[in-house]
C-alpha cells in the first residue's frame, strides 16, 4: 500500500490545512451551536490525522483510498461525538474511534469467517484496549482487558486471535537481494521427516503384499472411518470374520513395517 501519494480519494493530502487548538474549540463551539458548515471545516482540517492513523495498516494489502474513506466515517463519528466539556484533546478522542472503524472494516472484510460473538467480543477488546492505552499511557496486558470485559482472559486471546488476518506460506519475510525467505521456510513439519518417508514407503510396500479383501477392510476401516459391522454389511460377511481378517492383515503387514 502506497502512503507516499499526494492525492487520495481526490482530496490533495499535501495541502491539508491543519488546525490550532484555538480554532478547532471555536469550531466545535459554533458546530454545536448547529452551524454545519463548521462540521465540513473540522472534517478536512482533521484529515491529517486519519493519514497518520492508517499508515498503521500498512501491511495488511488494502488499498490506501478504502482505509482512507473508512477513517474519515471514523473522524465524522468523533467529530459528532466529541464532548468540549471534558478536559480531552480531540485527538485523544478521535484516534481510537479512527482506529476501531478501520479495524471494523478490516474484520468484517477478513476472508475467513468468523462468529458474530467471537467478533463482538474482539471489537469490544479493542476498543478497552484504546482506552487503556489513553488512561495508562501504555500498552495493556491481556489481562487487564479481560478484567475490564468480565471475562475470562482465554475467551479474550481467543477471540482475538480469531479476526487475526490470514498470510500465506509464500509471503516473503527477509529478502535481501538474493532468493527471499517465506513464511513457510520458517515453519517445522514434524511429520515429514526422512524417517516419516521411509515408514510411509514400508507401509505401502506391505499393503501391497496383502490379499484384495484384507487390502479393502483395512481401506474401509481406516480410510475411510468405518466400523466393522459397517464393513460386514458392505462386503457381505459377518462382524467378526471381519474382526479376523483385519487382525491378521495388521499382523502381516508388521512382518514389513
Amino acid at each position: 500500500m502506497a502512503l507516499n501519494k499526494v492525492e487520495i480519494c481526490g482530496v490533495n493530502t499535501s495541502k491539508l490545512p491543519v488546525l490550532s487548538s484555538a480554532k478547532m474549540k471555536e469550531l466545535f463551539v459554533i458546530y454545536q451551536a448547529g452551524d454545519r458548515s463548521a462540521r465540513e471545516k473540522l472534517i478536512h482540517g482533521n484529515l491529517r490525522l486519519v493519514l497518520s492513523v492508517i499508515q498503521r495498516f500498512t501491511n495488511r494489502g488494502e488499498y490506501v483510498d478504502d482505509l482512507f474513506q473508512v477513517g474519515c466515517i471514523g473522524l465524522m463519528k468523533a467529530i459528532d461525538n466529541f464532548d468540549l466539556s471534558q478536559n480531552v484533546k480531540f485527538s485523544t478522542y478521535a484516534v481510537p474511534m479512527i482506529i476501531g472503524e478501520i479495524r471494523r472494516y478490516l474484520r468484517d472484510n477478513n476472508p475467513i469467517r468468523v462468529s458474530r460473538s467471537l467478533r463482538d467480543i474482539a471489537y469490544k477488546a479493542l476498543q478497552v484496549r484504546d482506552q487503556l492505552v489513553c488512561e495508562c499511557s501504555r500498552e495493556p496486558t491481556v489481562a487487564e482487558i479481560a478484567s475490564k470485559l468480565s471475562l475470562p482472559r482465554e475467551d479474550v486471546i481467543f477471540a482475538l486471535d480469531a479476526i487475526q488476518e490470514p498470510i500465506s506460506l509464500f509471503e516473503p519475510i527477509y529478502h535481501d537481494g538474493g532468493d527471499p525467505i517465506f513464511v513457510m521456510d520458517q515453519i517445522g513439519d514434524d511429520k515429514q521427516t526422512d524417517n516419516g518417508w521411509v515408514e510411509g514407503l514400508a507401509v505401502r510396500e506391505a499393503l501391497r503384499r496383502l490379499s484384495e479383501r484384507e487390502k479393502l477392510i483395512l481401506s474401509l476401516r481406516f480410510f475411510n472411518g468405518k466400523t466393522q459391522m459397517e464393513v460386514a454389511d458392505e462386503i457381505g460377511i459377518s462382524q467378526a470374520q471381519v474382526s479376523r481378517l483385519e487382525k491378521a492383515a495388521m499382523q502381516h503387514m508388521r512382518k514389513y513395517v
